[in-house]
């Protein structure tokens, strides 16, 4: 195996500084929520059970980052969405991104992004697709990588 060039290392160095700065960021927002001991974690970070857990926690913060709204106003929400279900608590269980997701909708709503029917709608066929059982799991076949050599 070839060492790694000078610049595919500066590359990939830039790259890992990125990301934990990135990291960084985002555990900077969380540790401003409301019921921050809520969110659930393993191994201290922020985990998640379903898909769709992760898509809205990217969607709110990649939302708030390009400026759709204040880190503030998305709290402000998230406390709304709890209170409503403290509320009503014994209608439905309590799950975090439940919760995450009923704010970032919203949000996105009383900004103007998507409306509320737009949003059913969106709800409505999704939920009418035939689920594809086997999308959300990590393939794990060898990969290959073709080096450019070709003589």
């Amino acid at each position: 195996m070839k060492a790694m060039t000078s610049t595919a290392r500066d590359v990939r160095q830039r790259f890992l500084q990125d990301v934990s700065q990135d990291r960084a960021k985002v555990e900077q927002l969380l540790d401003q929520l409301p019921e921050g001991a809520a969110i659930p974690k393993k191994c201290g970070e922020a985990s998640f059970d379903k898909a769709w857990e992760i898509r809205a926690f990217a969607l709110a913060v990649a939302a708030h980052q390009v400026g759709q709204y204040e880190w503030s106003e998305f709290q402000r929400e998230l406390i709304g969405a709890i209170s409503r279900w403290e509320s009503t608590a014994a209608d439905q269980p309590w799950r975090y991104y439940d919760r995450w997701l009923e704010a970032l909708e919203s949000l996105l709503a009383a900004s103007g992004l998507v409306t509320k029917s737009e949003l059913d709608d969106r709800t409505r066929k999704v939920l009418a697709t035939p689920r594809d059982t086997s999308h959300q799991h990590a393939r794990r076949d060898p990969v290959a990588v073709d080096s450019g050599n070709h003589a």
